[in-house]
């Protein structure tokens, strides 16, 4: 990467990991689709790379509020889905993986303003940590499926769980990439392009998480997403 793309790198990873931060999922929905326009081969092994360092930090700022009795379940889940999304990148080429990722955006979008309120129990858990398996490891984001079943849980708990999920969940999913080969020493140098944005984003989102208006970020970010996307399938149309 040039040096304008790597200073676009780190600026698309503060503002995604201060969101993450700030309200317990954003930097796949709103940084990736940024970011493979900027170098495909950053999505998904190096967002899920610097995701699970940011995570890890934040489930231990939060720990206090995890529902580990949904933690259990939703791994159950994440893994699950993990196999499948790992054996479609395995053959899928990469011209094709990009459409594939439009339209993943464009899904997590719907899942995330669809309104619809499931509760989070041992079936819906496990259906979501499924579909944030398969969506996280294609796309590097997870987040959607499990943000609808704790969207009106306090900002603490929803930040906790969902950085406990995605911490083990993510290495689950960087183990199946590099099983296939989509996780190795190029991909590893790309991950660190972004983590002073895992830095940046875990020191501000702690002083912005109690004042933020959830709601209000939470449509900025998928508007944006929704652009990305959106510029990502027609670019391959047009390609």
């Amino acid at each position: 990467m040039s040096p304008f793309d790597t200073l676009l790198v780190i600026l698309c990873g503060g503002v995604g990991f201060t969101l993450q931060g700030a309200v317990g999922f954003g930097m796949g929905i709103l940084g990736s689709p940024m970011l493979i326009l900027i170098d495909s081969r950053l999505v998904p092994g190096p967002v899920l790379a610097s995701s699970m360092v940011f995570t890890a930090l934040l489930t231990v700022r939060e720990r206090s509020a995890i529902d580990l009795s949904g933690l259990r379940w939703a791994i159950v889940g994440r893994a699950a889905g993990t196999i499948p999304a790992a054996a479609v990148l395995a053959v899928l080429p990469a011209e094709q993986l990009s459409l594939l990722f439009g339209g993943i955006v464009l899904v997590a979008v719907a899942i995330s303003i669809s309104g619809l309120r499931v509760e989070p129990r041992p079936v819906s858990l496990v259906v979501g940590g499924a579909l944030s398996g398969i969506m996280g490891t294609i796309a590097s984001i997870g987040g959607p499926p499990l943000a609808l079943l704790y969207q009106h849980a306090p900002g603490a708990r929803v930040r906790g769980t969902l950085s406990s999920i995605f911490l083990i969940g993510t290495l689950i999913s960087l183990v199946a990439l590099t099983l296939v080969g989509r996780f190795g020493r190029d991909e590893l140098r790309l991950t660190l392009a972004l983590l002073p944005g895992v830095l940046f984003g875990f020191i501000v989102s702690r002083r912005i998480a109690s004042r933020l208006d959830r709601g209000y970020t939470r449509r900025a970010v998928l508007t944006i997403a929704t652009g990305a996307g959106l510029i990502v399938v027609v670019r391959y149309f047009t390609a």
